[in-house]
């Protein structure tokens, strides 16, 4: 059983700023601007400034907006169902892992990470882990799945540099559950989505974006579009595509893929170094 870890709310910060923008099919994608480029197919969607800088308290049904995960946990964040082992998942996902653990050595050095495309996101904001996030692999990741160029590199802080903890993996929104099984096992790791999102109108207070009186954002109380549109806010059903979570220089097979989630204060990992 993979173990669901609880980090503390600033991960809400890098989760939502790296994820890859939703995009419609599960077909082979064209390179970037192949043929028209809209932007919100290939970044994240555009948020109020508030927006993202919340903690959430927990995850919702996929299953209502058409992803295909089942996983309640709360009204923000879906998990896909932990499915029975099925032969040859171990060796899959032990294979994922050894590919990852190579790919990963020559990226222990952040510098090496940025030259070949991998680009810090809210670098400012103290957070347990930055994700370091490529916008080619990203869209890669819409039409197959490539354990050698993961869409982000996750590090920790180290004074004035980042050491390295493992990595995350993206797929398109509306994958179904035996196509995120086809990447990465659903027996062995949680794909996770963010959802049912309000965004408050322009304007709107910090309070309404933290604490226990938030209405809007991960940490809101608001999860549905009636509620949303009667808090004069804009409601996104889904926010991103499917993410997973990769700490290959763990160990223990459950912190490998364990899902952080943030509320809490455990994110240390080992490092490549």
């Amino acid at each position: 059983m993979i173990r669901v870890v609880v980090i503390t709310s600033a991960l809400t910060i890098a989760a939502l700023s790296v994820a890859i923008a939703a995009v419609k099919g599960f077909a082979a994608a064209p390179a970037p601007c192949a043929t028209s480029c809209i932007v919100a197919d290939h970044t994240p969607t555009p948020a109020p400034v508030m927006g993202g800088m919340s903690g959430m308290q927990g995850t919702g049904s996929a299953s209502d907006a058409g992803m295909g995960g089942d996983m309640s946990m709360g009204p923000h964040m879906t998990l896909t169902d932990l499915r029975p082992a099925q032969a040859g998942d171990r060796q899959r996902a032990d294979a994922i892992v050894a590919t990852l653990r190579v790919t990963l050595t020559k990226y222990a050095d952040y510098r090496v990470a940025e030259a070949d495309g991998y680009k810090p996101f809210l670098a400012e904001i103290p957070q347990p882990h930055y994700h370091f996030t490529n916008w080619v692999n990203g869209l890669a990741a819409l039409g197959r799945f490539d354990p050698t160029r993961p869409t982000s590199l996750l590090y920790t802080k180290d004074g004035s540099g980042y050491k390295l903890v493992g990595a995350m993996y993206t797929a398109p929104r509306n994958a179904t559950p035996d196509q995120l099984d086809a990447r990465i096992p659903l027996s062995i790791a949680h794909w996770h989505q963010h959802v049912n999102m309000c965004w408050g109108p322009p304007g709107t207070a910090a309070s309404d974006y933290f604490g226990p009186n938030a209405r809007f954002g991960l940490q809101g109380s608001i999860a549905t579009a009636t509620a949303c549109d009667s808090a004069g806010g804009r409601f996104q059903p889904v926010l991103y595509n499917w993410m997973v979570h990769v700490y290959p220089f763990e160990t223990d097979q459950a912190k490998i893929w364990q899902v952080d989630m943030p509320g809490g204060m455990d994110s240390n990992h080992p490092t490549s170094t």
